[in-house]
């Protein structure tokens, strides 16, 4: 059985409404064009959508800027002797939708010593049993083969002296390799995979290592801006021995064109750190005629820490 696909937690755009159609008469055929800037895509066999007047998205040149201004002062900081930022900011500017959902009041505190169970109301019950062999194998979930590059992903999940966190659930979501989440507000077009949901989890062995066989996820466009494509990456999350501690990160693939244009990746503004959240290409791990392999391990804490959603 296929796990339920996740909403996307990338900020995904909400392409399910359809803007209305002219009440004129339907216009000869014209011939196919693209799309001017700012202007609705119309939906597939449908006629042109009539443009709506709304406020110009920044184009790809206004996001670069700022985040180009963004790093450089982050380089400033750093180069005057300023500590690392324990996380990205949660109001980076170039990521437009981090300004209006980050939190703007202090997270409330439980005070566990007070009542030890308080913490444990929201915790998840999972074990080996609750893992199946199919959960970690993104490939056979579905009666046939999903389309795209096939890629075993691996890698250890680690504290910050090294040693492996064992028994750690780790889950993961993703895009197909034409880049489209099988989620219902995902409606860009780009084929679904009936044979794909995207979903997958396991749990760490001895050594914190976790591997997932999947497709490599592909590009998608999204709303930050005009011409905003996001480049390809995978979802973590670890939860941690109780939900209250659950980290939720990203994961990229080396070399991907995207990454300078990318909002999201660029709140990273140490390049050490964003460097921490590529994948590693390890041809010792490829599978010969089957699957290409990537390493990619996750630090929990200290100066070496994989970079999260939330914080380290």
């Amino acid at each position: 059985m296929a796990l339920p696909p996740p909403t996307p937690l990338d900020g995904t755009p909400d392409l399910a409404a359809d803007p209305s159609s002219a009440p004129d008469p339907a216009p000869a055929p014209v011939a196919a064009r693209r799309p001017a800037s700012g202007e609705p895509v119309p939906a597939p066999g449908g006629p042109w959508p009539v443009p709506t007047v709304t406020s110009p998205l920044p184009s790809q040149a206004d996001i670069s800027r700022e985040i180009a201004v963004l790093h450089a002062a982050g380089e400033r900081d750093r180069a005057a002797g300023a500590p690392a930022p324990a996380h990205p900011a949660r109001d980076f500017a170039p990521y437009r939708s981090s300004a209006l959902r980050h939190p703007h009041r202090p997270l409330v505190e439980i005070d566990h010593r007070a009542d030890p169970e308080a913490v444990e109301l929201c915790g998840p019950a999972f074990g080996v049993t609750d893992i199946t062999g199919l959960d970690a194998d993104l490939t056979r979930q579905h009666a046939g083969e999903p389309l795209g590059e096939r890629i075993t992903v691996t890698g250890r999940i680690l504290d910050r002296t090294g040693r492996p966190v064992r028994g750690q659930l780790v889950e993961i979501w993703q895009a197909n390799a034409s880049g489209r989440y099988a989620h219902q507000r995902d409606q860009h077009p780009a084929p679904l995979d009936p044979h794909f949901t995207g979903v997958g989890r396991c749990l760490t062995d001895d050594e914190g290592r976790y591997e997932f066989t999947t497709v490599k996820p592909g590009a998608y466009p999204w709303r930050n801006h005009h011409n905003a494509w996001r480049p390809a990456h995978i979802h973590f999350s670890l939860f941690g021995s109780a939900f209250t501690q659950r980290l939720v990160t990203q994961m990229y693939f080396p070399g991907d064109p995207l990454f300078p244009y990318d909002p999201i990746l660029g709140s990273v503004t140490d390049p050490a750190a964003r460097a921490r959240l590529v994948a590693a290409y390890d041809h010792e791990l490829s599978c010969p005629e089957w699957s290409l392999g990537y390493r990619w391990d996750i630090v929990l804490d200290g100066p070496s820490a994989t970079w999260i959603e939330e914080g380290r």
